[in-house]
């Protein structure tokens, strides 16, 4: 049990039912009522900056970064913090780098951007083969622990309910990629990124409120609750005082966080590229003000929730922004409604989450791999699977890929998700940036670099996450009764990262006999995707 009384669960369980229902109207209200692809993949570029920066915080933020953070901070201090600030700086690094080239080179997918500097097949297959090993562990992470929310709240702890909250919101998410597409689950993303930011902001005025708005007081009455002491407030406690380890994390979510496509492609979605300005510094705000709040929530939970009891409802600590809302918003209908707002908070980060990454990862299956991969450049009158529209195919990929993901939740809903969670950000990071950054921005980059970087980047992440901590030899492992623990860091950020840039630098420069072409290419799309001015006529 929870320890909410039963005023609070009721509301809970009203206020999640209302959520689901109204955001399944919005997706049917906003969807495209006609087979316009721009519309379903983009929003036919209508969202206002905020209303785009609003909704790009929201698919940064899922519900992962927010429970897990919280629990970090709340379990290690000092290394927590350090986890917020990374998560910031990401989007800030997206925001100065790649932001802008994104918007300019426009497109549906992440295949769409790359093929502009490596025209072909092969490409586009790889990038939706990357795009799924992503996003796809990350839906199972948000999946799964809709379930322990869910189980939480209620009082639930049978493995019945669980498996059957998870596909009850597996369908409902496959309900707002496929029913609403950009324009509906940029609508439910912008909802959910309000409700986070008041819900969040409640919960630290309450805090700051009971230590009568002493910082100090806070920072040490969670050091005393922590059961690590002083070490509470020094880095290496959750690396256990390995600083490569901590390098190795803290690079894979600044670069990994940034690039993973349901993030790098809402850069699409906007009208201009003073329009993507605008729409970072709002998203770069929202999301700092957010993170600070979590730091402020997860040293609360340290002090008035205490280590025991937030290890004891799990090991991750995913549940203390949950015990922490319970704890101060007090009894009565007042408090009551405080937990609700929480409580509905983090359902719509759940929802948002994975029905941002169902629709990207759609996308890539209907426009990368049917629509161009497998069926090469598609003329204008054919049209692939069967003569179905290429946004069927889209809205079928969706129903495909959720039924997956929600498979492979129910499957892995008594394991420890941690290790999918950076298994994503590892190949965001080893794979995707380093493809994105070459293809931006190096003249000489050929078509053969730019697979054997995704190849290479992601198959380094499959076999070195493998022997992490994170599977196996620790009692939080995917598998704690074994240890095949041969990896020694926590990620595989440290060699895959090096690996994936490597890999396409070597790819570029030992064919010479391509660089001339590639470096055509790259003059033709230069001024597109560094300026955003179209390319001179006869110019590719």
């Amino acid at each position: 049990m929870n320890g909410f009384d039963n005023s609070a669960q009721s509301m809970s369980l009203v206020a999640s039912l209302a959520v689901a229902t109204i955001a399944l109207l919005l997706c049917v209200m906003t969807g495209p009522d006609r087979d316009d692809l721009d519309e379903f993949y983009t929003g036919s570029h209508t969202l206002s900056p905020l209303r785009n920066g609003l909704a790009l915080a929201g698919d940064y933020l899922s519900a992962a970064t927010v429970l897990g953070t919280t629990g970090i901070i709340a379990l290690t201090g000092y290394d927590g913090i350090i986890l917020a600030l990374s998560i910031t700086l990401s989007l800030v690094l997206l925001m100065f780098l790649l932001a802008e080239p994104l918007r300019n080179a426009g497109g549906f997918t992440v295949g769409d951007v790359l093929v502009r500097r490596a025209p072909g097949r092969a490409v586009r297959i790889t990038a939706c083969a990357t795009t799924l090993a992503a996003l796809i562990p990350m839906m199972v992470v948000q999946l799964a622990s809709s379930g322990d929310l869910l189980a939480f709240i209620l009082g639930f702890d049978s493995s019945g309910f669980r498996s059957g909250a998870i596909i009850g919101l597996g369908i409902l998410m496959i309900g707002y990629a496929a029913i609403g597409g950009m324009k509906g689950t940029s609508l439910i993303q912008i909802v959910k990124t309000v409700v986070l930011f008041v819900a969040a902001f409640t919960i630290a005025v309450l805090i700051m409120n009971h230590f009568d708005w002493d910082t100090g007081a806070l920072i040490s009455a969670a050091r005393q609750s922590s059961g690590a002491g002083a070490a509470y407030l020094r880095s290496g406690l959750q690396f256990e005082g390995s600083g490569l380890d901590m390098v190795s994390s803290e690079l894979t979510v600044v670069l990994g966080a940034a690039c993973l496509p349901h993030v790098a492609m809402r850069m699409t979605s906007s009208r201009s590229t003073q329009a993507i300005r605008r729409s970072m510094s709002w998203a770069v705000v929202v999301v700092a003000g957010i993170c600070l709040l979590l730091v402020v929530i997860g040293f609360g939970a340290a002090a008035l929730v205490g280590h025991d009891r937030i290890t004891a409802a799990g090991a991750s600590g995913n549940s203390s922004i949950l015990q922490i809302s319970e704890v101060v918003a007090g009894g009565g209908q007042l408090g009551a409604l405080v937990v609700t707002t929480m409580t509905t908070a983090i359902f719509l980060t759940l929802l948002a989450s994975v029905a941002g990454m169902i629709l990207a990862c759609a996308n890539s299956l209907a426009h990368d791999l049917f629509a161009h991969g497998l069926h090469g450049v598609r003329a204008p009158d054919r049209k692939p699977l069967r003569g179905l529209s290429e946004m069927r195919t889209a809205q079928a990929s969706a129903v495909a890929v959720g039924l997956l993901a929600t498979t492979l939740a129910v499957m892995a809903r008594h394991w420890n998700v941690q290790a999918m969670a950076a298994l994503s950000f590892c190949v965001g990071a080893s794979a995707l940036a380093p493809a994105l950054i070459y293809s931006m921005f190096w003249r000489r980059f050929t078509r053969t670099g730019l697979l054997c970087t995704l190849i290479v980047g992601t198959v380094t992440v499959l076999v070195l996450i493998t022997g992490t901590n994170l599977v196996s030899g620790a009692p939080s492992s995917v598998f704690p009764e074994h240890d095949f623990n041969w990896y020694p860091f926590t990620t595989t950020g440290l060699v895959s990262i090096p690996a994936g840039f490597l890999a396409g630098w070597l790819g570029t420069v030992l064919p010479r006999y391509t660089a001339a072409e590639a470096r055509r290419l790259y003059d033709g799309e230069e001024p597109r995707i560094l300026a955003g001015v179209p390319p001179a006529p006869g110019r590719r």
